[in-house]
C-alpha cells in the first residue's frame, strides 16, 4: 500500500457522559494504534489525536471539534481519512472495514 491513511481521534480528557464504563478518548487512541499494528503491521498509517476543547489551529478541524463539544457527536470520534469510523464507544470492526476499503491488507 503506498498512500498513506490519517487516522484521526476527536476526544478529551473527560470521558463522554453518555459513554459511562467506555475507555477515555486518550486510551481509545493508544488502543487503536495497538490494534491495528497488530492486525496490519506497520503501515503507512499517520495517526492524530483532537482535543476537543483546546483544537489546533485548523478551521475545519476546529469546526469538527466544536460540533462533537456540542454533542452532535459522541467522542471519542474515529476518522480514517475524513470518514467517521466510530463514535463513543468505536468499533474494530467497523475501523478494519474503513482501512481495507482504502486498501489495507492484513498482514499475514
Amino acid at each position: 500500500m503506498e498512500k498513506e491513511i490519517t487516522i484521526t481521534v476527536y476526544g478529551a480528557d473527560q470521558i463522554c457522559a453518555s459513554c459511562v464504563n467506555a475507555p477515555g478518548s486518550k486510551d481509545t487512541y493508544e488502543w487503536l494504534q495497538a490494534a491495528i499494528a497488530r492486525k496490519y503491521g506497520n503501515p503507512n498509517i499517520q495517526y492524530s489525536y483532537v482535543d476537543i476543547f483546546s483544537p489546533p489551529e485548523d478551521e475545519k478541524i476546529q469546526d469538527l471539534a466544536q460540533r462533537v463539544a456540542d454533542d452532535e457527536f459522541f467522542y471519542p470520534l474515529v476518522l480514517v481519512d475524513d470518514e467517521i469510523a466510530g463514535e463513543g464507544n468505536p468499533r474494530l470492526k467497523t475501523i478494519y472495514s474503513k482501512l481495507e476499503e482504502k486498501g489495507l491488507q492484513p498482514k499475514m
